[in-house]
């Protein structure tokens, strides 16, 4: 899917809004329910969302230089400006940036990761089933394993063949992981909960390289100002 800024945003505000309507639904222990993105919670990963949502480029440079580009610590204040008092304000928040197009500068397909792949992080502990659009899922994996930014996926699917078994998708050389579109991506993206879905001689590899349980961007970054924010 080679799409343009037109076709991406449309489906970044559709798959901000299906994520609105399944967590108006979670009752008060779900909310502090671990997500798949480490040592973030559920309501934690939404904050995070809603932040990213008004983020402007001018925003992102102060936050990033204030934070001396240590991007976890950055994250973290985000997270807890938006989760001070009850998980309805978080959801309030969100919700009135669900149609935003406020950005700092880099690829759409960012946002479109960044939408796509925290909602999963939310949705799969909780069991909430979720269809992507299989374009939007393809999208963001052919972005991820070709950028080593924060989440390294890159390095992590260096020399490795994979093979979506529910689309025509595959991509690179070398030993085969195939399995489901959205696990592939999970797995491109660091999210060890993909793994179980997946078969082939490269699983082995892959599983080898997933990361630690510390968060993405812990480390600052010391090679200019980054294309984009994955946390």
């Amino acid at each position: 899917m080679d799409a343009s800024s037109e076709d991406l945003w449309p489906v970044i505000h559709v798959e901000r809004r299906a994520l609105l309507e399944d967590v108006r639904q979670l009752a008060p222990a779900q909310w502090t329910v671990m997500s798949l993105c480490a040592g973030r919670t559920v309501r934690d990963v939404l904050a995070h969302l809603a932040a990213t949502a008004r983020m402007t480029q001018a925003d992102f440079v102060r936050k990033a230089v204030k934070a001396r580009f240590n991007f976890r610590r950055m994250t973290d204040r985000d997270i807890h400006e938006f989760t001070r008092g009850r998980p309805s304000a978080t959801v309030k928040a969100f919700e009135m940036l669900v149609d935003s197009v406020e950005h700092p500068r880099g690829p759409d397909a960012t946002w479109l990761g960044e939408t796509v792949v925290h909602a999963e992080d939310i949705r799969r502990p909780l069991g909430i089933a979720h269809e992507y659009p299989m374009a939007a899922l393809t999208t963001c994996a052919d972005f991820y394993r070709r950028s080593n930014f924060l989440i390294g996926g890159k390095k992590r699917v260096a020399g490795l063949k994979l093979t979506a078994t529910d689309t025509d998708w595959s991509a690179g050389e070398g030993p085969e992981v195939r399995g489901p579109m959205l696990d592939l991506l999970l797995v491109i993206t660091g999210r060890p909960a993909g793994l179980a879905a997946l078969s082939g001689d490269g699983v082995e590899i892959v599983t080898e390289r997933m990361p630690s349980q510390e968060v993405a961007g812990d480390r600052p970054h010391r090679r200019g100002m980054p294309k984009g924010i994955q946390v």
